[in-house]
């Protein structure tokens, strides 16, 4: 039987945390046991590719024209790492199939509070790496995503 200190102790790391991540609104640790893992908040604040400049190459003039003026923002490829819990293997296996179906089904926003109010708009292109621990109770799982425009952060 566990003391009343490990109790709360227990709870007062679970509690850490809930509202750490958001998936369309939803909080990802009380609803899939999901929790940000290695490099996820670099990858997701890195800076943004722009697209290519206008380039113009005349065999009537020296050099090439660019022009760089009102240039826009690309397409991105992002790979975030997840870790999911629960507390049986059983309740790992609901938490996984609920969480892998929330993020495959089409597009889904991603928010991260500590980071402010800009919600990533992301969808499900493959998964890069999965481990998984003996009980069967905790992984860590890489995916590839994609952000059709990170200009569209609202």
């Amino acid at each position: 039987m566990q003391k009343s200190s490990e109790i709360l102790m227990d709870y007062q790391k679970s509690n850490i945390m809930t509202g750490d991540l958001l998936i369309n609104n939803k909080d990802a640790y009380t609803t899939w046991g999901v929790n940000m893992g290695d490099g996820f908040i670099e990858a997701i604040y890195a800076p943004l590719p722009m697209k290519d400049v206008i380039e113009n190459k005349s065999r009537l003039q020296d050099g090439k024209r660019v022009i760089i003026e009102n240039r826009k923002v690309d397409e991105r490829d992002l790979t975030l790492t997840f870790t999911l819990k629960g507390d049986s293997p059983s309740d790992y296996i609901t938490k996984y199939k609920a969480f892998l179906d929330e993020i495959t089904k089409g597009e889904f926003a991603v928010k991260v509070p500590a980071l402010g109010e800009e919600v990533y708009h992301l969808y499900y292109l493959r998964s890069q790496s999965f481990g998984f621990n003996i009980a069967r109770t905790f992984s860590k799982i890489s995916v590839k995503l994609n952000e059709p425009n990170p200009a569209n952060r609202e």
